[in-house]
């Protein structure tokens, strides 16, 4: 099944502040609710800022763990349960990749110079190739999980942004038609634009929409809002 763009903000928040965690503070990690949620709502290497309650951190856990991005678990001696996520598992990301993703996710469209220098405290880039070769890995990836945007105006280098949940609207704007042409090319492989039909007549398959896409996440969050009101439990059963 398709992982790309299948978390909804929040999902993408606290799994990425889950990785970037077990990176930057190994010895804290696993994390608690709370501390989850602290980092979550940090002022600092975060775009957007946001302000999450526990509960909602405790919630979308429930969906991540559902959707085998994120595990529970409680050490020996230890009565609170803490959390981790699984990445590894889900996609087979090694720590410069996750490294990458979490950045991304948290920080918004990035260059390869910028994400070499905020990745310093996750994991070791020996230069700028190296970040780009992984970035280039991430988007060949199957799904991708991440896109080349192209240079904005007055920028230096492309700027990249990660595919697994929404993206911020950030001016990475018009990218020139070489930018363009790069992305068209390097993502043929993975099928026609979306909301488009694969060559092949009335056998070929429909790429989802990006509407479908959000109509997709906001039934998750219905879901959730229905299981705590008792509606799932008290309706009629499948």
């Amino acid at each position: 099944m398709s992982v790309a763009n299948s978390l909804t903000a929040e999902e993408l928040r606290v799994l990425a502040c889950l990785i970037e965690k077990s990176h930057t503070t190994p010895d804290q990690y696993p994390l608690s609710s709370n501390a989850l949620t602290t980092a979550c709502n940090q002022r600092t290497s975060r775009d957007p800022v946001v302000d999450y309650s526990t509960q909602l951190v405790d919630r979308t856990l429930q969906l991540l763990r559902d959707a085998g991005w994120a595990r529970m678990i409680r050490g020996a001696g230890n009565r609170a349960f803490k959390h981790r996520h699984i990445v590894d598992e889900k996609l087979g990301l090694d720590s410069a990749q996750q490294a990458l993703v979490a950045v991304l996710a948290l920080r918004g469209p990035q260059s390869p110079g910028e994400l070499k220098t905020r990745t310093e405290r996750y994991h070791r880039f020996e230069d700028l190739g190296e970040v780009e070769r992984a970035l280039v890995g991430l988007s060949h990836h199957e799904p991708p999980l991440t896109r080349n945007q192209g240079r904005g105006p007055g920028q230096s280098q492309d700027r990249w942004i990660q595919l697994l949940g929404p993206t911020s609207d950030r001016p990475a704007a018009a990218a020139p038609a070489t930018a363009i042409t790069e992305t068209a090319q390097s993502s043929h492989a993975a099928g026609p634009p979306a909301d488009r039909v694969v060559d092949g007549g009335a056998g070929g398959e429909r790429q989802p929409s990006e509407l479908e896409q959000r109509v997709a996440r906001l039934e998750r969050r219905l879901a959730v809002l229905e299981r705590e009101l008792g509606i799932a439990e008290n309706g009629a059963g499948d």
